[in-house]
This record gives C-alpha cells, structure tokens and sequence, in this order.
C-alpha cells in the first residue's frame, strides 16, 4: 500500500509541475514589432501619419498614440485605428527637423498596459516648419483672462523606453520547488513510516 501510496504522490507532484510550466506562455505580452517611420530610421519627407505592428491584437478602445517633434510639439492628429496588432494615426504637417518620438500605450487582450516609444529623424524641415507661428493680438489696455489650455491623453515620449514584461514567473517556480519538496519530504517520512 506504501508503494501505491508514493506512486500517487509522484504522479500528483509530476501533474502540478507540468502545469505550472505550462503555464509559463500566458505571461508573454503584446510586444512591438516594428513602426513605420521604422525605429531609429532617417526620413527626408515628412510622413502623413505614422503606424505600430504589435505581434498580438490589441484593444482598440485604450489605443493611446502620441508624436512628438524636437521643438516639443505635438503632431498627432485624429483618430487612432487598431485592428489586427496595428495602430496607426494620421499626424499634422511635421515641422523642424530633428528627432520625432512616437510614444504608445496599448492594452493587451489580458488587460495588461504596455507603453513604450520609438524615434525617426526627420532631415529636413516638413511642410509644418513653414508655417509662421501666430502672432497673439492683444490690446494694451486690459487684455482677457487666459483659457486653459484642454487636457490630452498624450502619451509621455520621456517615459521609459522597455516595455513591460508583465507578471514575473519567479513565484511559480518557487512554487513549484516548494512542491515537489514537500512531496519528497512527504515520500521520505511515508518510506520510514512503513518499515
């Protein structure tokens, strides 16, 4: 009865094993996987709006995009798609040229945010360089109170540029050492027992 006894014990601690690192895939997260402007890539003419490929479908509702150029404005403009792991959204006319930053923030289908940001160098001025900046008309005399400017949910270009790895396996596999320690420790005590 003893044999049959650690058999079952084995089989189970075998069992829990194998399911614990076979739950090892489900941490994996949405991940970029490339951009157009492409990540560290030079463009002579600036590009009417610019797109992430994900390796998974991401949640089209919490699709947040933002393209920011050298001078510190924002050129995104519009809607943001997502279908199929892509996103994209249409940009203003680029101005300076320099660096632009896409920044992002996705969602992936587990519900775990992913941000991150890509960069293109623009190596001359885009048709919004061009345009001169409008001047405030204000009279001497008593000029308005200022509006607040609206509030976006633009995405930090600044922000850290690793993408989230998602939960940490480390504690399944303490786990799991812990497991099959204690059916060992189990089998031993059960071995001397019936002696």
């Amino acid at each position: 009865m003893t044999r049959v006894v650690l058999r079952l014990l084995a089989v189970t601690m075998t069992a829990c094993l194998a399911s614990l690192l076979g739950a090892a895939p489900a941490f994996a997260h949405t991940r970029l996987e490339s951009s157009d402007p492409a990540d560290g890539s030079s463009v002579a003419s600036a590009p009417e709006s610019v797109s992430l490929r994900f390796n998974e479908a991401v949640q089209a509702d919490f699709v947040t995009l933002s393209v920011v150029g050298p001078d510190g404005t924002q050129y995104q403009n519009g809607v943001v798609s997502a279908a199929n792991g892509q996103v994209s959204t249409a940009v203003s006319p680029l101005g300076p040229a320099g660096a632009y930053q896409i920044g992002y923030r996705v969602v992936s289908d587990d519900g775990h945010p992913v941000s991150g940001k890509v960069s293109f160098t623009l190596t001359a001025p885009g048709p919004g360089g061009a345009l001169p900046a409008p001047s405030p008309v204000v009279p001497p005399a008593a000029a308005p109170a200022p509006v607040p400017a609206p509030v976006t949910a633009a995405v930090d270009p600044e922000g850290g540029t690793e993408q989230s790895e998602g939960a940490p396996i480390w504690p399944w596999l303490l786990g799991a050492v812990v497991l099959v320690g204690a059916g060992a420790a189990a089998a031993l005590r059960l071995g001397r027992q019936t002696r």
